[in-house]
């Protein structure tokens, strides 16, 4: 491989590993979030999970280790797909989880910076 080929191949790859490190792992993209939500034993075990109160599943290792990142780059990691199944999931646990929704937002939220700019863009959006 000539000089310049592998200067090129290399550089091409620099910027896929580039450009990958920008975003989330798609890895759990297709897991079934609506299973998870209308079960509540399986959403326990991930709200257990967020709130060290129990054991992890690697999704859960996983969302554990990016939320508090996500939350403050108002995920501007997340594909259009995490964003929309994290709007989903917010929404179940405001409409239907309130008092859990309350404890994960003092422990990742607790001075509600993240909360009012979600609630500005949402009126925005309104």
């Amino acid at each position: 491989m000539a000089t310049s080929a592998r200067f090129a191949f290399l550089l091409f790859f620099v910027c896929v590993v580039a450009a990958a490190e920008n975003k989330y792992t798609n890895k759990y993209d297709n897991v079934d979030v609506d299973k998870i939500l209308n079960n509540a034993r399986i959403l326990n075990n991930y709200i257990k999970c967020l709130m060290e109160e129990g054991p992890c599943t690697a999704e859960g290792r996983e969302l554990k280790r990016t939320l508090p990142d996500a939350l403050k780059t108002e995920c501007s990691k997340c594909s259009e797909k995490q964003k929309v199944t994290a709007e989903r999931v917010i929404k179940h646990l405001m409409d239907n989880r309130s008092r859990d929704w309350q404890r994960l937002l003092n422990k990742y939220d607790p001075s509600g910076e993240y909360q009012r700019k979600f609630d500005k863009a949402a009126r925005s959006q309104a």
